[in-house]
C-alpha cells in the first residue's frame, strides 16, 4: 500500500498552525491592552469621574437633613477629591467645602443662581462639563469675576464637571447641592503609558513568540511521530510501536494504534494461513480429479464406475468448498437476509443426521440424537439447517478415536437448546474466544476435513448473530467440546396449513 505524499505539502504543519494561533492570540491581547490603556483611557477616566460626582451628590441629598451632614461632606471631599457646595435659592452658601479652594469654585451668588435656574429647567438635576473657554455666564465677565487680568490658558484646568441637584428639606426650604471636580489633563499620563507599552509590547512579543513556538513544538511532536509511524503501518509494517506519553489523548491514541497494529498483524497472518488452507483444500480435489482423469485416458480398462465416482465425489467436494466461501462472504457482507418461517426443528435435525448414513457406514462414525419430542421454531429454515450441518461437521472432524458425536435437544421456558458434543482433544481456554473468527484455527496445522470445508464455525456465528440467538462453546483440553445455540420456540397450533396460506 502506497501513501500519496503529493498533497501533504499543500497543508500547513500542525506545529506551525499551533504557533500561528498562539501568536495571533498574543497579538490580540497586546492590541486590546493598547486600545484600553491609550485610546480609551480618557473615556474611562471621564466615566469614573462622572460616577463619583453623581454618587457623591446622591449621598449628600439622602442625608440633607442629617445632623452629621458637615462631617459627611468633609469625608466625601477628602475621599473623592471633589468640592461640595450647598446653597439656598438666592445663591447664598449653607455649607461649602473644597480641597481646591479658588479657581472656578469661588463663584458669586449671581452665578449660583444661574446654575439653580438651569437645574429647575432640567427637572431639578444638572450635569455639565465645561471647557476653560466656555466656563462663563452671560451675566458676568470672567475678568471681573477673577478680579483682574485673565490668567494664561496653561494655568486653567482644561475641563471641569459640575453636578447640581435641587432638593427640598424637611423645613420646606429648597436648597441646591453642587458637587464639582476638575478633570486633570491626562496627556502626560497617556504619553507615559505609551512609552511603557512600547517596551512591554516588545518584551511580551519576544516572550509570547518563544512560548508559542515551544508549546506548539511540544504539542505537535508526538502527533508528528504518530503520523510518521502510522505511515509505516499503512505500508504493511505491523511491527511498529506507537509511543506517546505527553498527553492523555495522545497516550490513548498510541495505545489504540498499538492494539490496531497487533490485530492487523494477526489478521494478516490469519489471512495468509486461510489462503494456504483454502489452496490446500482446492488443490487436493483438483489433483484427484486430474490424476484419475489421466489414468482413465492413458490406461486401458481404468474407465471404471469406481474411478468415475471418485472424480464426481471430488468435484462435489470442490463445489462445496467454493459454495461455503461464497456463503460466508455474502453473510458477512450483509447481502443475504433472513427469510423466517415456522418449521419443525427436530425433524430437520433428524434429516440432517440421516444424510450422514453413508459416512457412518464407511468410516464407523456414530451420531446419536437425543430429544424429548418435536419442537417448532420461527427462523430461517435453510440457514438454521446450515448451522446444524456445520456444527455436526465440526464435531465429526474433531471427535476422538471412538468416533462418537452426540446431538442433544432440550426444550424449556419457550426456548430450545441444541448441543453438539464430540469426544475430541478439546480447545484450550485461552483460545475459546477466537474460534468463531473467520481466519482462526485452533491447532494452527491444516487438517483436511473428513466432511465439509473448515469454514463452518464462521458461517454458524454469522447466521446465529443474524437471528440474535445465544450461542457458545464449552470445552477444555482432553474433555471434548460442546457447541450449543438457543432459539425461541412456537406452539404447533400456530402453524397455518398449506392449503389455507396465501
Amino acid at each position: 500500500m502506497k501513501i500519496d505524499h503529493r498533497n501533504f505539502g499543500r497543508k500547513i504543519s500542525i506545529k506551525w498552525k499551533l504557533f500561528g494561533w498562539l501568536a495571533l492570540f498574543c497579538g490580540i491581547l497586546l492590541g486590546l491592552l493598547w486600545t484600553f490603556q491609550v485610546a480609551f483611557l480618557d473615556s474611562f477616566y471621564r466615566g469614573i469621574k462622572r460616577r463619583e460626582l453623581r454618587s457623591s451628590g446622591e449621598t449628600i441629598v439622602r442625608n440633607i437633613d442629617s445632623e452629621d451632614l458637615s462631617e459627611l461632606v468633609s469625608r466625601i471631599v477628602f475621599q473623592h477629591n471633589v468640592s461640595v457646595r450647598i446653597a439656598n435659592e438666592n445663591g447664598g452658601d449653607i455649607l461649602s467645602e473644597s480641597r481646591d479652594i479658588g479657581k472656578f469654585w469661588s463663584l458669586p451668588p449671581e452665578d449660583m443662581q444661574v446654575f439653580y435656574q438651569r437645574a429647575q429647567e432640567n427637572d431639578g438635576v444638572l450635569f455639565e462639563t465645561f471647557s476653560k473657554e466656555s466656563f462663563k455666564f452671560a451675566s458676568q465677565d470672567i475678568q471681573r469675576r477673577t478680579g483682574g487680568k485673565v490668567p494664561p490658558q496653561t494655568e486653567f484646568m482644561s475641563e471641569t464637571m459640575i453636578y447640581v441637584r435641587l432638593v427640598e428639606r424637611k423645613d420646606g426650604s429648597n436648597v441646591m447641592v453642587m458637587v464639582h471636580s476638575t478633570i486633570t489633563p491626562i496627556n502626560a499620563t497617556v504619553e507615559t503609558l505609551r512609552v511603557q507599552l512600547m517596551y512591554i509590547t516588545l518584551i511580551m512579543l519576544a516572550l509570547s513568540l518563544t512560548l508559542a513556538f515551544l508549546i506548539s513544538r511540544k504539542i505537535s511532536r508526538p502527533i508528528i511521530q504518530i503520523n510518521q509511524t502510522a505511515k509505516l503501518l499503512a505500508n504493511g509494517d505491523y511491527d511498529v510501536h506507537f509511543a506517546g506519553h505527553d498527553f492523555l489523548e495522545i497516550s490513548e491514541l498510541s495505545n489504540t494504534l498499538n492494539y490496531a497494529a497487533v490485530e492487523l498483524s494477526k489478521v494478516e497472518a490469519l489471512r495468509r494461513e486461510l489462503i494456504a488452507n483454502i489452496s490446500h483444500d482446492l488443490r487436493t480435489p483438483l489433483t484427484m480429479i486430474t490424476g484419475y482423469a489421466e489414468v482413465m485416458r492413458d490406461l486401458p480398462g481404468e474407465n471404471t464406475p469406481e474411478n468415475v465416482q471418485i472424480i464426481i465425489d471430488e468435484a462435489k467436494r470442490l463445489t462445496t468448498l467454493v459454495n461455503d466461501i461464497l456463503d460466508l462472504s455474502k453473510l458477512q457482507s450483509g447481502v443475504q437476509s433472513l427469510t423466517p418461517s415456522v418449521f419443525n426443528l427436530t425433524g430437520n435435525i433428524r434429516e440432517i443426521i440421516g444424510r450422514y448414513s453413508k459416512l457412518m457406514e464407511q468410516n464407523g462414525y456414530k451420531i446419536k440424537f437425543i430429544c424429548g419430542g418435536d419442537v417448532f421454531v420461527n427462523a430461517d429454515q435453510v440457514k438454521i439447517n446450515q448451522v446444524v450441518y456445520n456444527l455436526i461437521n465440526n464435531a465429526v472432524n474433531y471427535t476422538g478415536p471412538d468416533k462418537q458425536v452426540t446431538v442433544c435437544q432440550n426444550a424449556y421456558d419457550s426456548k430450545v437448546k441444541i448441543e453438539v458434543i464430540d469426544s475430541g482433544e478439546g480447545i484450550p481456554e485461552e483460545q475459546l474466544p477466537y474460534i468463531w473468527n473467520r481466519y482462526y484455527k485452533v491447532d494452527k496445522k491444516h487438517k483436511r476435513a473428513a466432511v465439509g470445508t473448515g469454514l463452518g464455525l464462521s458461517i454458524v456465528k454469522t447466521i446465529l448473530d443474524m437471528h440474535h440467538a445465544n450461542y457458545s462453546v464449552i470445552s477444555s483440553v482432553g474433555q471434548g467440546s460442546i457447541f450449543w445455540f438457543e432459539l425461541d420456540t412456537v406452539q404447533p397450533q400456530n402453524l397455518i396449513p398449506d392449503e389455507t396460506r396465501g
